[in-house]
């Protein structure tokens, strides 16, 4: 067989981004030897990225990257990081990420923004350990995107493939006529969301406000609510702390969830322009109206006493699971059956096109409903020419059906998942519920991270076996990259062709 992709340009590309993973494993290394703990862990990590990504980079002088090795090269580049980033927790050697199974499915969840854990007990495991699960969810969330796009930067369209792969929209072209100046424009805006984020919940700590919000715990959230990802050094999740740094934290998940480009435009002085785009508008008006619904459903049931915490637990917890973020400000497994589920439903949503979420996106269900709405006009008017329109924009048949074959391959996935996870846990001997198994499913695959029963918001994903988790590794590399650049390496025609 003649192979007719250049896999040494992409696995020289990916070398590349991995030699650079030794500059925030610098970071937790810096606390661990002030903490004088697991320094080793981070040194080993070092040491395996730089070797490996400067053997990995001697694979290829051309380094030329069209669409068939961007693929190849988004696909290498999640996964490389992933098993860069479960060394520290391997060689740490601490309570159950000792097992390299654990250590994976841990990296994994981080670097795709899940936020699903398999830690027992927190109190295990080092400051440095815990720092770099945050990190590792903050550079998933877009820094490690950026950091591809700038190196490509002499590669306009593969530079602009890869944007396209990660957040489905075209708009980033228009900020500026170089990728490069782009992806600066990016990394810039997301650094600037998590300075702010930071100093905000710290700045809660110095007026006495979150008295458990001190510094170490101010960065470690202000990583993982703009990157939408959900872990927490915290056991409790945003549960350990109070009013004031929960309500915070929904602004900077909104903000994560948000398009990019919309928050470029504000920056810029453009206040109106998200109020202007159809998806923004779409996107909060689902905020509000499951926020409102379940609300209504913990006042009903006298979940909280007052109206303020009920509103509070509804929103944080929709705000949350809708922008894929995975927090929890309160136990919601032990909520009433219709709030749960209204939030299972949030799982499928989403946030915007360009940002860091992962799901379905917002953007497709918008186009669903409309072709939807267009499919009823026409069985009343055969004759009519309605196209679909998003902005003022005629959007491409070909893009509708390819996002309805989007959508229909990614629920097949999700039962397909859901069998296994139910199957497997029947074979071991430790059966779930349905309703355990299809929430596991849709949170593993689609980057949720909590999910309900023994796997819910204050547990972990231990309950499942050692060939479930090992499953659901793959299924999260497979959700976060949007499942196309994985699948198409799996066709002969890809290689061959």
């Amino acid at each position: 067989m003649s192979i007719r992709v250049d896999w040494r340009s992409s696995c020289s590309l990916t070398g590349t981004v991995l030699k650079w993973l030794a500059v925030p494993l610098a970071i937790p290394l810096a606390l661990a030897v002030i903490d004088g703990e697991d320094a080793a862990a981070f040194l080993v990590a070092i040491i395996v990225t730089v070797v490996g990504g400067f053997a990995l980079e001697r694979l290829s002088k051309e380094r030329e990257l069209h669409q068939r090795e961007a693929f190849l090269m988004v696909a290498l580049t999640w996964l490389g990081v992933a098993l860069v980033g479960a060394i520290p927790f391997v060689v740490a050697g601490n309570g159950s990420l000792a097992h390299p199974v654990n250590a994976l499915f841990e990296s994994m969840s981080g670097v795709t923004t899940t936020g699903a854990t398999v830690i027992e007990d927190f109190e295990q495991h080092s400051r440095p350990l815990l720092l770099w699960r945050q990190l590792i969810q903050w550079l998933g969330g877009l820094g490690i995107l950026v950091v591809a796009i700038g190196l490509l930067s002499h590669l306009l369209v593969g530079g602009a493939q890869l944007m396209e792969t990660e957040t489905q929209t075209r708009n980033v072209r228009k900020l500026t006529p170089q990728i490069e100046r782009t992806a600066r424009l990016i990394w810039g805006l997301y650094v600037g969301l998590t300075l702010a984020a930071a100093a905000t919940f710290y700045g809660l700590y110095l007026l006495g406000i979150e008295p458990e919000m001190d510094l170490f715990n101010a960065v470690s959230h202000a990583f993982t609510s703009v990157a939408t990802a959900g872990f927490s050094p915290e056991p409790e999740s945003f549960g350990a702390f109070g009013p004031a740094a929960q309500w915070a934290a929904m602004v900077f998940m909104i903000l994560g969830a948000t398009n990019f480009v919309l928050l470029y435009y504000v920056v810029q002085g453009e206040y109106r322009r998200p109020f202007e785009n159809e998806e923004f508008r779409f996107y909060l008006g689902t905020l509000a109206f499951f926020g409102g619904l379940v609300a209504a459903i913990l006042f009903v049931d006298r979940t909280f006493d007052g109206i303020e915490p009920t509103i509070r637990h509804a929103l944080f917890n929709v705000v949350s699971i809708l922008t894929t973020t995975g927090y929890a400000s309160t136990d919601f497994d032990v909520w009433s059956t219709g709030a749960k589920h209204l939030l299972f439903l949030c799982m499928f949503l989403g946030g915007m096109a360009g940002s860091t979420t992962c799901s379905i996106k917002l953007v497709r269900w918008l186009v669903i409903f409309k072709g939807l709405w267009r499919n009823l006009f026409r069985s009343i008017h055969p004759q009519a020419v309605r196209p679909i329109r998003l902005g003022g924009a005629v959007v491409e048949e070909e893009t509708v059906n390819d996002i309805f074959s989007y959508v229909l391959l990614a629920v097949v996935i999700f039962f397909l998942l859901t069998i296994l996870i139910v199957v497997d846990a029947s074979r071991v001997g430790t059966p779930v519920t349905e309703f355990e198994a299809l929430s596991a499913a849709a949170s593993i695959f689609l980057n949720i991270g909590p999910a309900f029963g023994r796997a819910g918001p204050y547990d972990n994903y231990l309950v499942f076996s050692t060939s479930t988790r090992s499953v659901m590794i793959v299924m999260m590399w497979i959700g976060r990259i949007e499942i196309i650049p994985v699948l198409v390496l799996l066709l002969p025609a890809y290689w061959r062709s």
